[in-house]
């Protein structure tokens, strides 16, 4: 059965609809979420829209953000489910909480570490984004194109493509961010805010992880670590985080870029960034995370040397 189909028919019977995408949502995660909403509501359904995670502010302009609620806050269960940018369940953090005994699942992604953990998978490894799949979906489906929805597909097309410029640029996508340009998307603005423009919390944490920045012997890996006696004392927001870890990855003759960050309660942030030969959504999932194979992240237990040493030693035995 084509998969569309399969998944129209899920959302015939389903009432309510739970509406999720992964922890720390990037770009990708919060427009798809916000596109699957706007088109529940032209199918007439309703629905809820959550995170476990806080909206990075760089994304407020986004029609309807503020309908995305944290999870905790929410004091139901749904039986109905549809997760978003998620390669696997736990993926969704403390929204697992949020499934009913009976919850059914349907899920929509583009990573190909994806482990169909639904009862409906609308999967496309080949896909640069969820928000790509959700544009075939909408296509085929004759839906409107409102101007919310035009904004939400374009903004999760530019991010999750590194704004047009990452190997998973096809044609296809070139062509979907044409037709959206063409129909009204202000691509310039929304470029300057998700893409060039930056806060001086980004820019003081950069400066602190520069002035650790390692390389390992044969120049193929460089790493900056942040600990928590650095940054504590600044008033730094989620994604202030965002696109140090490239700066690593970006050194040339390098191919994994890596940025370890401690947190409270033991345990460090892992941001991995690729060029070409290592898949570190793979050597995320193995170690309890996950992402793309040129882009991903884990929260691991132990010392920051520790962790160190743990990531290394599974980045250098991928690399031989």
């Amino acid at each position: 059965m084509d998969a569309f189909l399969e998944a129209n028919k899920w959302l015939e019977r389903a009432d309510h609809l739970l509406v999720i995408a992964h922890v720390s949502p990037d770009g990708d995660a919060i427009s798809s979420t916000l596109a699957m909403g706007e088109m529940l509501k032209q199918l007439g359904k309703s629905y809820t829209l959550a995170n476990e995670s806080p909206i990075p502010s760089k994304f407020s302009f986004l029609p309807g953000v503020d309908q995305i609620q944290l999870a905790d806050e929410i004091e139901k269960t749904f039986q109905y489910v549809i997760a978003l940018d998620c390669g696997d369940q736990s993926r969704l953090g403390t929204g697992k909480d949020l499934l009913s005994d009976d919850a059914e699942i349907l899920n929509i992604d583009h990573h190909h570490t994806n482990d169909r953990f639904g009862d409906v998978n609308l999967v496309d490894p080949h896909a640069a984004a969820t928000v790509q799949i959700l544009y075939r979906w909408i296509v085929s489906h004759r839906l409107e194109w409102t101007s919310s929805l035009l904004m939400q597909i374009y903004t999760g097309l530019l991010t999750d493509t590194g704004g047009f410029r990452y190997a998973n640029t096809s044609a296809e996508v070139l062509r979907q961010a044409a037709d959206l340009i063409e129909a009204g998307v202000p691509a310039p603005q929304i470029a300057d805010v998700v893409l060039e423009t930056v806060s001086i919390e980004q820019l003081q944490l950069l400066q602190i992880a520069l002035r650790t920045l390692t390389t390992s012997t044969d120049g193929l890996v460089a790493w900056m670590t942040l600990k928590l006696a650095d940054y504590e004392h600044l008033s730094t927001k989620t994604d202030a985080y965002d696109g140090i870890v490239n700066y690593a990855r970006n050194i040339m003759g390098v191919d994994v870029g890596i940025l370890y960050r401690e947190v409270e309660g033991e345990s460090v942030k892992v941001s991995l960034r690729s060029r070409a030969i290592v898949d570190v959504g793979q050597v995320a999932q193995d170690l309890g995370g996950g992402g793309h194979a040129r882009a991903a992240g884990v929260t691991l237990s132990g010392s920051l040397a520790e962790v160190t040493k743990l990531v290394l030693s599974r980045i250098e035995a991928e690399l031989e």
